[in-house]
């Protein structure tokens, strides 16, 4: 069974979520980075520096329960009930990327003020 046009519509959303994401992360590092050399001490630019380290964690177990869903949901003989259920997942992990997303953009903003 091809997969739904729905699902690839989703993957790729998810795909474009997820790079961005890792884009902005690399970004938001490199801030801080340089403001921990002002600021060595700096507990909150060490926990954003923390937390953005978990954040590229993140993405790429976000991109592989991508591929595994795909893999799942590409066998020839998958049941419609598991291609739905394949959907919701795929449509949760895409609120888990936005979430991560915007957080990663707060902390961007926050690091630019710093200028």
């Amino acid at each position: 069974m091809p997969l739904p046009s729905e699902i690839i519509a989703l993957v790729d959303r998810l795909n474009q979520e997820i790079n961005q994401t890792e884009q902005e992360t690399a970004d938001g590092l490199n801030l801080v980075r340089r403001n921990l050399t002002f600021f060595p001490n700096n507990v909150i630019l060490t926990q954003y520096f923390a937390y953005l380290n978990a954040v590229l964690f993140s993405v790429e177990t976000y991109y592989r329960q991508v591929q595994a869903t795909i893999e799942i949901i590409s066998l020839s003989d998958v049941s419609v009930e598991v291609i739905q259920e394949a959907g919701e997942d795929l449509g949760n992990l895409l609120g888990r990327v936005l979430e991560t997303k915007i957080a990663v953009r707060q902390i961007i903003n926050r690091l630019e003020e710093l200028r």
